[in-house]
């Protein structure tokens, strides 16, 4: 098996300083244009010998969709997809310009350095490489570049589902971001977790009604007070304890590396004895509501009449309906909640055969590592692609030094990516696609 050749750890640095450079914000509301850097993935593609297809919901919010066919007619495909678009940054915040893509003493700087035209940039160096290398993989392999994943996904992962589902018939399995980087916990331990399900998405729309009126007389029906009422029962609940079959094995695994008991009778206290590991997992052993937005009034002598908030909401596999119960406690007879949006909860097997193939790889080029399953906090794109019965993993492989913290990167400031953290990627990614 011919490894992958120094062109391509040349093209993963190129591809994710260029990518960088084509400013994709999605503030949400439709502005972001991914079209650029649609256009750039799919030229690489094409001069691959690839024939990428062009898609849009909205004009300018452009996905590129191609197929790798596999040399195993009879298997199922595994569809590989990264979104195009990053969040916000302000660039008075920054070391360097977030979109600068500046490459310096072996790191490179940009808003998507880790979310995620990194991945985008690994995809891109891989297909091209199999390509001077004449190497097919197994499985029909389908990549997708897609819009609007900072957003709703309406204009992405979200449109090609509903509209486009023929472009990823056979595909049972996909991988994404956010799994397979380096977390030092501070021992001297690698450890490496592979994305194994991700919490469901429920943002939430809080209205108050109440008596309008002048802000010097009394008023018990005040929509402000109502409001600030539900938002603080929300955020003060303290949300029960619900263990999924991911976050059950990752808690086994992490006992079992440092030696502990694994005592899920008492997860909070095994927590505290994880150490800094025990991030990996304290997010997703619990439902979460966080309020993040209100808006009530306009003027410092008047007593609106209405006023509303938004909560992000977050909730387990299995967990929706507890959720829903929950905030119709919380929320009150004063106040009505919706869904601003939602998307469902993701739960993926970690004794697959995909599962173990990733763990191989991973561990073939960090032979010290240690892999470990977990379950995403927030959410991805394979929210969007398991309508189509894909099942969905966090697999955007990194080797990070120690310092860079991956997860503090992602959305943050000074967002870089080291270039041999790139060049392992594009090792471990190679091999993974070659013998999945």
């Amino acid at each position: 098996m011919a490894d992958i050749d120094e062109r391509a750890l040349d093209e993963v640095v190129t591809f994710t300083s260029d990518l960088i450079r084509i400013d994709t914000t999605n503030r949400g509301g439709g502005d972001c244009q991914e079209r650029p850097a649609a256009e750039y993935a799919a030229e690489q593609l094409a001069s691959a010998g690839l024939e990428p297809t062009l898609l849009e919901r909205s004009k300018g919010r452009t996905n590129v969709v191609a197929r790798i066919e596999g040399t195993d007619p009879s298997a199922d495909a595994l569809l590989v997809h990264g979104h195009l678009d990053v969040v916000p940054a302000q660039a008075e915040d920054w070391s360097v310009h977030p979109f600068s893509g500046e490459i310096r003493d072996g790191v490179v700087w940009g808003r998507g350095a880790v979310d995620m035209k990194n991945m985008d940039a690994m995809i891109l160096a891989v297909v091209r490489a199999w390509t001077r290398l004449g190497v097919r993989p197994r499985r029909d392999v389908v990549i997708a570049f897609t819009a609007d994943e900072e957003a709703s996904a309406e204009d992405g992962s979200g449109f090609l589902a509903d509209q486009h589902p023929g472009l990823f018939d056979g595909c049972t399995e996909g991988i994404s971001e956010s799994g397979a980087f380096t977390f030092h916990d501070g021992t001297g331990r690698e450890i490496y977790p592979i994305a194994a399900g991700e919490r469901g998405t429920g943002w939430l729309k809080l209205t108050a009604h109440g008596r309008a009126g002048h802000g010097s007389k009394v008023n018990h029906e005040n929509a402000v007070t109502r409001l600030a009422a539900a938002i603080t029962r929300i955020g003060e609940h303290e949300w029960p304890l619900r263990l999924t079959p991911t976050v059950r094995a990752a808690l086994t695994e992490l006992a079992a590396l440092y030696d502990i008991k694994a005592d899920l009778d008492d997860v909070d206290g095994l927590l505290a004895k994880l150490g800094p590991a025990a991030k990996l997992v304290e997010p997703t052993v619990r439902n979460s509501a966080n309020p993040t937005m209100l808006n009530a009034g306009y003027k410092v002598n008047v007593i609106p009449g209405e006023a509303v908030a938004y909560v992000d909401g977050r909730y387990l596999p299995g967990g929706e309906d507890e959720f829903r119960t929950t905030l119709d406690r919380l929320t009150g007879p004063d106040v009505d909640w919706e869904f601003h949006h939602r998307e469902v909860a993701l739960q993926a097997p970690v004794d697959s055969l995909t599962y173990a193939q990733m763990r191989a790889a991973v561990e073939e080029f960090a032979p010290e590592g240690h892999v470990v399953p977990y379950c995403m906090s927030g959410g991805t794109d394979a929210k969007q692609f398991s309508r189509l019965g894909i099942t969905g993993y966090g697999f955007a492989p990194l080797k990070l030094p120690e310092g860079f913290d991956y997860q503090a990167l992602f959305h943050g400031v000074d967002e870089r990516v080291p270039v041999g953290a790139l060049h392992f990627g594009v090792r471990v990614l190679d091999r993974f696609l070659r013998t999945a």
